[in-house]
């Protein structure tokens, strides 16, 4: 077993890494709409809007009425103790639900169909523990720094929802926490990707959490003039639509495990899609705005496609970033001509499925590989629900207000983040 371990890892380590084929063997989520990846996908498929009221702050005057909130969770329903809910900020605990949701479809057990020092942990989030701080710093200014918790800083770290994963998979190899805001999750599952294709493991439970809708992110997004401030949860989030007005902040968590082909071929896995392309590049342009002209989001959503083997005669999907602001649909409408080509961007079929599940901020790139993934699978195109009055300078097909039956070969996720991070994974049918 020993010499097998060896020889494995130097034989995988220095092979050409386009030999190794990565695909998803499992998908979890926890979202404002759905508590499963089931129940997510059902309702993608109907078009159901996850944004409401916000509840939980009924005495805090806050500046914006509606958000995507996770309703219904029950860290027992996911194997965690009253101890375990006390120890994780709610954003660790969504990420360890939807990694066990994932690693349960996928059939891997650590130490019986995979060694646990091939088996890693790329898991990201935005802003990691704000509710923890939130309270920290409230019981600091209160009652003095003697009475801050010891567990403040290990619940708060954004790298501590990987950590927990990993300790409660067994998963003993590489581990990665990435923050890069909404491109997070995305960069997480891209950076998977290239670890086991250069052979570093097989298999990566991968994806990001987020659990920042309170006072304190509230009122930092709404100030900059980040957030929708409709009050109508149905009008609140209109990607590419002519009126809308800033996005809606979401939370969950979602994350996928990847998996070398052969790896899950040996063992009977089910396979969902192949993970194909990974672009990763950086406007280097303003700290919140995109780079208008597009071309350097555009440069990560080629070299995707490009790593991936699209042909022009491929039929493609792309989950868009978004996120209904003004800015955003714009640039990313330019960027995908940019990248596609003006006619191959008018033949793809495009959608924002934020406008059900919101901006889950650091988790938003991995829920939308999970929509993506199924959507390969079924053959079926996510509506973007609301788009009623299309913006003439959003004048692609963004598959409005109902889905598509359409056989996809291709499909691509792409996320861009405060600082100009822009992140694309490529998936295709298999």
């Amino acid at each position: 077993m020993q010499i097998y371990k060896l020889w494995r890892t130097q034989c995988k380590c220095t092979a050409n890494a386009i030999n190794i084929r990565v695909v998803i063997t499992g998908l979890g989520a926890i979202s404002p709409i759905g508590n499963s990846v089931e129940s997510v996908w059902e309702s993608v498929l109907a078009g159901r809007c996850g944004i409401d009221r916000i509840t939980g702050f009924e005495d805090t005057p806050l500046p914006i009425s509606v958000a995507a909130q996770v309703r219904d969770f029950k860290p027992a329903d996911f194997g965690m103790n009253a101890g375990d809910a006390r120890r994780y900020d709610r954003f660790t605990q969504f990420a360890v639900a939807s990694a066990e949701e994932a690693v349960r479809q996928s059939g891997l057990v650590s130490g019986e169909n995979i060694d646990p020092d091939r088996f890693g942990v790329y898991a990201g989030s935005g802003i990691g523990g704000i509710n923890t701080l939130y309270k920290q710093a409230i019981i600091c200014h209160e009652e003095g720094p003697e009475r801050v918790s010891p567990l403040f800083v290990p619940m708060m770290i954004s790298n501590i929802a990987g950590g927990n994963i990993a300790i409660r998979q067994n998963a003993r190899g590489v581990c990665l926490a990435s923050v890069s805001a909404c491109a997070t999750s995305t960069n997480t599952i891209g950076e998977a990707f290239l670890a086991i294709k250069y052979g570093r493991a097989d298999a990566i439970i991968a994806g990001g959490a987020e659990a920042a809708i309170l006072p304190l992110a509230i009122g930092g997004f709404a100030n900059c003039k980040a957030l929708s401030l409709s009050e109508d949860p149905a009008l609140a989030c209109l990607p590419f639509d002519s009126r809308r007005g800033g996005f809606v902040m979401g939370e969950g968590a979602a994350m996928i495990v990847l998996e070398e082909f052969s790896h899950a071929k040996a063992r009977g896995a089910e396979i969902i899609a192949e993970v194909v392309g990974y672009g990763n590049t950086c406007d280097a342009y303003h700290y919140t705005a995109p780079r208008p002209d597009g071309t350097v989001t555009a440069k990560a959503i080629k070299d995707s496609l490009v790593e991936g083997g699209f042909k022009e005669s491929d039929s493609l999907y792309i989950n868009a970033h978004g996120t209904g602001t003004t800015l955003n649909d714009k640039a990313e409408t330019v960027a995908i001509k940019l990248a596609l080509g003006e006619d191959l961007a008018r033949k793809a079929s495009i959608s924002s499925t934020k406008s059900m599940h919101g901006h889950m901020l650091g988790a938003a790139g991995a829920i939308e590989l999970v929509i993506s993934a199924l959507a390969v699978k079924n053959g079926i195109v996510p509506p973007t629900i609301g788009l009623t009055s299309p913006d003439p300078e959003c004048d692609l097909n963004y598959t409005p207000l109902v889905p598509e039956k359409k056989d996809i070969d291709f499909a691509v996720s792409e996320s861009l983040g405060f600082g100009g991070h822009n992140a694309c994974v490529a998936i295709k049918k298999i």
